[in-house]
């Protein structure tokens, strides 16, 4: 080849790119950048596009892509953007990890020499950041998965991470949730509350009482008055009246109330900076059982 186009041996690339000869070489003899022409004596030789293509490569490199997506790249097998696109989402986990261990970090640090400090950090020793993201990243898919709910996804992703500088309450609340939803039990109740307890006339009716239930069930709860008595029939009539249908409202009630769900819910408040609400399924735990004792068929 003789056209007077300027060629370059491995070495004057490596000058001219700041690239070590070697690698330079590597990755040539894979061929991501194969050699324009070799010289009479058998060197290899570079021309302008090769160098180009050899920046290309570079830059692919730094982005985090192997030498067979960058292959792959180059070939025009694959679409830049669609690779790139999993590498952002690659690193967006990569991100939330480490502000994670950072946020856990700092909390112990300012917990120097308490319990406190001592039991986070026993708690966080068996489980690194990483696999609590990932147990909660496994949890949101399989939970809200298919769910057609706008309210639900954004549900999911106030699970996904901590703020970026987290009170030292919002991490014990972030590692709290993450062993919570390692239960895999209680993912399949949570799932089920998703699907089944929301969307019909027995949760409006449900939410619409709550207050009164707080009132009168919550009262009779610190009184201790029992469900099955005389006066529990009384304060469950004052709740539900005797001529409402009650068996939506036990359906409704036998799946949202539990207080692993309740806690769930006060953990996703404390991890977004909310206050939660006072404990409420003491409350509709005892509606239950007098729903069940004076209203039974």
């Amino acid at each position: 080849m003789d056209d007077g186009a300027e060629l370059f041996t491995i070495g004057q690339l490596a000058r001219l790119t700041g690239l070590r000869a070697r690698t330079i070489r590597f990755w040539s003899d894979g061929g991501a950048v194969p050699p324009t022409t070799r010289s009479a004596g058998g060197y290899r030789l570079y021309d302008a596009a090769a160098v180009a293509r050899l920046d290309l490569v570079r830059t692919l490199r730094d982005l985090g892509l192997g030498l067979d997506e960058v292959h792959r790249v180059l070939d025009r097998q694959v679409d830049l953007a669609d690779v790139a696109a999993v590498h952002v989402r690659a690193l967006d986990a990569e991100m939330r990890a480490l502000r994670l261990r950072r946020a856990v970090l700092n909390a112990v640090v300012q917990r120097r020499g308490t319990t406190e400090g001592m039991a986070l950090m026993h708690r966080l020793a068996t489980l690194s950041a990483r696999e609590r993201q990932r147990i909660i990243d496994d949890f949101i898919g399989g939970v809200f998965a298919d769910v057609r709910s706008e309210d639900a996804a954004i549900v999911a992703e106030w699970m996904r991470e901590l703020p970026d500088d987290p009170s030292p309450e919002q991490v014990d609340a972030w590692v709290e949730l993450a062993e919570l939803v390692a239960d895999e039990d209680f993912g399949r109740k949570l799932r089920h509350v998703v699907l089944h307890g929301g969307g019909s006339e027995r949760l409006e009716f449900g939410l619409a009482i709550r207050p009164v239930v707080l009132e009168h069930a919550g009262g009779a709860v610190e009184e201790g008055i029992a469900a099955d008595s005389v006066l529990g029939r009384v304060v469950l009539d004052r709740i539900v009246p005797t001529d409402a249908p009650s068996s939506d409202l036990v359906a409704w009630l036998e799946v949202v109330v539990d207080a692993r769900i309740e806690r769930y819910w006060q953990l996703l408040s404390l991890v977004n900076g909310r206050v939660p609400g006072p404990p409420t399924v003491p409350a509709f735990q005892w509606l239950l059982a007098a729903l069940r004792a004076h209203r039974a068929g």
